[in-house]
């Protein structure tokens, strides 16, 4: 199996060049590439290597804990001592303050090495963010330091056995005592709902403090730890059985009266567990792009290696010499630049904070593309390998397996189409993204774009007038991919030059994802 190696290069380029980070104030692209390449050497020596070990081996449920597979919990340890917890935690709290480009740097590099891992301690940011916007002082003084510091790793509980995308269903009761609160009730599909890896877990659970729908819902820090020391009462009932992402955790939590403090204001819970979301889904984002890349990074080491037939003058042929194989690694490699141009542009004007509308409708726009670009691309790759794709030996199976669960958490896709066709199709998030099309258009003098806005626009108008949207929503979801693609590819072309191999992305330029 080839080692796993970061995609800097391609990371740099997006980001600061496609996306446009380079122009942003306060961005540093010397230091942006220096970090990456601190991190990107971290994650080939000590993550990516245990990424087929977990794999196999899995975690374990043993006297109601559950215990990482080998080598998992001195990985971190690592990963805490050098500070990659404290990234983007602000400083005041013992943080680097970096912000959330910086994130989308490590983030993708993570789970292009070991996306088992990065789940488990993915969620710190978000948490941090959460507690930032909802927490008060107090609590901001005693959770944030230590998330920033690894000691802690969050977890984000929402699902219930009865209540999956319908939260209105959520039945988990948190009920208030003198001293606080008390949760009672189950969550499923948990990551990292118990590990052996951090000293502590900081469970942030959504749980009902009325039966007024999504408006009796309230947040809750609930952490594994009560302040006299004691194990408080959240015991894990299973660890799920997964197609992939076996050294993942997944867990199904019981919470028997656990000790919790509210965050944020009662009833107020969903918008406050929204921001750590909106996280999550852009990180998987981050997570689609990443397999893309590494099925890329797989297929083309290998078809320039493997001999396989002759060439017209009678020599020897290497895969990539055969016309259907190079249209398939053109594919993968058109998929993973794109799917992660679309997650830089998303970040990158989010953080540039002036249109918050786009970033509104670019969310769930990017989840679907770039998770659907990362099932693709390992499909591909498993056939321009062949019977050895199949093989675990060459890992394509294992990307397939790891990046299959992309489509359905944080929201599964056909929600986020839905969510775009009835409620993001009209008003303001779609006259942002009609105007950011429209200037790409106007900048780059591409009739592709034109073209594809024109298509749009007329598909908008359809549902506009449609008494059923929803039956649109898939198609709307299409035709806004394309038009957000004619404008990547216009861009990649027009920056080529800064890219290290500016023929490669010259031809990812002409990429089209439907060939």
């Amino acid at each position: 199996m080839k080692p796993f190696k970061a995609p800097l290069d391609d990371i740099l380029f997006t980001l600061n060049h496609v996306a446009g980070a380079s122009a942003l104030p306060d961005w540093d692209a010397d230091f942006a590439a220096e970090i990456g390449r601190y991190f990107a050497t971290f994650a080939e020596g000590e993550i990516a290597p245990l990424d087929e070990h977990g794999d196999a081996q899995g975690c374990q449920l043993q006297d109601g804990r559950v215990s990482m597979p080998d080598g998992f919990q001195s990985a971190y340890q690592a990963y805490a001592e050098q500070g990659w917890p404290s990234l983007t935690a602000p400083v005041e709290y013992g943080g680097q303050g970096l912000g959330s480009l910086m994130l989308a740097i490590t983030s993708e590099i993570f789970s292009g090495a070991n996306h088992s891992l990065q789940m488990v301690v993915g969620l710190g940011p978000g948490a941090i963010r959460t507690l930032l916007h909802f927490g008060s002082s107090d609590q901001k003084a005693r959770y944030i330091p230590e998330l920033a510091s690894g000691k802690t790793i969050a977890t984000m509980c929402l699902t219930e056995p009865g209540a999956g995308s319908d939260l209105s269903r959520v039945r988990c009761k948190a009920s208030p005592m003198d001293d606080g609160w008390r949760i009672t009730g189950e969550k499923i599909f948990i990551s990292g709902g118990d590990q052996n890896i951090s000293d502590r877990i900081l469970h942030l659970v959504l749980a009902r403090t009325s039966d007024d729908g999504v408006k009796g819902l309230s947040l809750f820090l609930c952490p594994c730890t009560r302040g006299d020391g004691r194990r408080n009462a959240v015991s894990v009932t299973r660890i799920e059985e997964k197609m992939g992402l076996h050294a993942s955790p997944t867990c199904q939590l019981a919470f028997d009266g656990a000790e919790a403090e509210l965050i944020g204001d009662e009833g107020e819970g969903l918008q406050a567990m929204f921001t750590m979301m909106n996280h999550a889904r852009a990180d998987v984002a981050l997570q689609g792009g990443a397999h893309a890349a590494r099925a890329y990074d797989i297929a083309s080491t290998y078809a320039a290696e493997r001999i396989q037939g002759r060439n017209p003058d009678g020599s020897a042929a290497t895969l990539d010499q055969h016309a259907d194989v190079r249209r398939m690694l053109n594919q993968i490699d058109g998929l993973a630049m794109t799917g992660r141009a679309m997650a830089h542009l998303a970040c990158v004007t989010m953080e540039r904070g002036n249109n918050p509308a786009l970033v509104e409708f670019l969310t769930p726009l990017t989840k679907v593309y770039c998770t659907e670009a990362g099932i693709r691309a390992a499909e591909l790759g498993m056939q321009v390998l062949g019977g050895y794709g199949y093989l675990r030996e060459y890992r394509l199976e294992q990307t397939y397996r790891d990046a299959r669960i992309t489509l359905i958490y944080e929201g599964a896709n056909g929600i986020h189409e839905r969510m775009l066709a009835t409620r993001l199709a009209t008003g303001a998030t779609a006259d942002a993204f009609e105007g950011y099309v429209a200037e790409q258009a106007e900048r780059a003098q591409d009739s592709s774009i034109l073209e594809a806005l024109q298509t749009w626009r007329e598909l908008r108008a359809r549902l506009d007038a449609s008494d059923d949207p929803a039956a649109l929503a898939h198609q709307f979801m299409y035709k806004s991919r394309e038009a957000l693609l004619a404008c990547i590819r216009a861009r990649i072309g027009q920056v080529a030059s800064f890219h290290p191999d500016p023929s490669r992305m010259k031809r990812l330029s002409e990429f089209r994802s439907a060939e």
